[in-house]
């Protein structure tokens, strides 16, 4: 059943990836090269920022999203599982004679991952007639740098209305950080991510190095260590991840936790609630298989926020 945002609800703009993923359930990684039976397959949706838009939808909020797809059965299946989620694609750009990016992704018993990824690089890159000027209505915007030149535009002009802006830097973005850094409000490093951007290095000091640049907030995610943050007005801290079972799949656990950053910040949320949520967010979505299976709803959020 199709979820729809109350018209209350803060708009919430994510910008860049979606894919397509080819999820198989195994019981165990083997130690060598070898055939493996699967004991579970499926095909969901998946992509960063499309995982983050469904984690911000499934809470009752309202997300659209901005990307890039092929015009293939690929691409059709994407959107379908989009709008499925209660996402807004009007500004999704499908292209001609372009591929829609696939993922196949291994799950072990204990719910680590591996993911092999293909995305069209030719994709074109322009800006397709984007509503930039529609950033003056959204309460945030987030990207994970898949989309450059669309995270540039809409990312200067929400300095310029005084939208919060979130970065989702894993190491795919680590290269572009150093640019869109200094744009940004709220950078959300993985622990790759942090590394490929600052060095090696104690996490809080590394942290310094994007308050340096001029975000407001820079935290890290540590998975099942929790998130580590701190702010350029002194502010710091430590958001222990919540403990859930089954633990089932740990894939899209990072994009629902920015995600439902976005959500919170969205909802006027102090940062140190924005980590609680998002932790809270991202430990339910590891429950089921595939990225978006497990999202919660905002009853389960607050049910274990409670219990916590």
């Amino acid at each position: 059943m199709e979820q729809r945002p109350s018209t209350a609800e803060p708009l919430v703009i994510v910008i860049g990836h979606a894919a397509l993923d080819s999820v198989y359930r195994i019981a165990r990684f083997p130690p060598e090269p070898a055939k493996v039976r699967a004991l579970e397959h499926l095909e969901c949706g998946g992509g960063s920022a499309a995982n983050a838009a469904a984690a911000i939808a499934h809470l009752g909020g309202n997300a659209e999203f901005w990307s890039r797809t092929g015009a293939d059965e690929t691409g059709r299946r994407i959107l379908d599982s989009l709008r499925k989620d209660g996402v807004a694609t009007d500004y999704v750009r499908i292209h001609a004679g372009s591929r829609s990016s696939q993922a196949a992704v291994i799950v072990d018993e204990r719910g680590e991952r591996l993911i092999v990824s293909e995305r069209d690089h030719a994709m074109p890159s322009t800006l397709d007639g984007l509503p930039i000027a529609h950033i003056a209505s959204a309460a945030a915007v987030l990207s994970d740098l898949r989309w450059f030149e669309a995270t540039f535009a809409a990312f200067t002009e929400a300095r310029r209305v005084n939208v919060p802006s979130l970065l989702d830097i894993d190491i795919g973005g680590g290269g572009l950080a150093e640019r869109f850094i200094p744009m940004t409000d709220y950078a959300i490093f993985s622990a790759e991510g942090l590394t490929a951007y600052a060095g090696e290095g104690p996490h809080m000091e590394l942290l310094g190095v994007a308050l340096a640049a001029g975000v407001r907030h820079a935290g890290v995610t540590l998975g099942a260590g929790g998130y580590l943050w701190r702010t350029r007005s002194g502010e710091q801290g430590f958001q222990p991840a919540f403990k859930v079972q089954p633990v089932t799949d740990t894939t899209g656990a990072g994009d629902a936790f920015h995600g439902a950053f976005a959500w919170a910040l969205a909802h006027g949320h102090a940062d140190a609630q924005c980590a609680r949520i998002a932790s809270a967010v991202a430990a339910l979505s590891i429950r089921g298989l595939g990225a978006r299976s497990g999202l919660p709803a905002r009853e389960d959020v607050i049910a274990l926020l409670g219990e916590g």
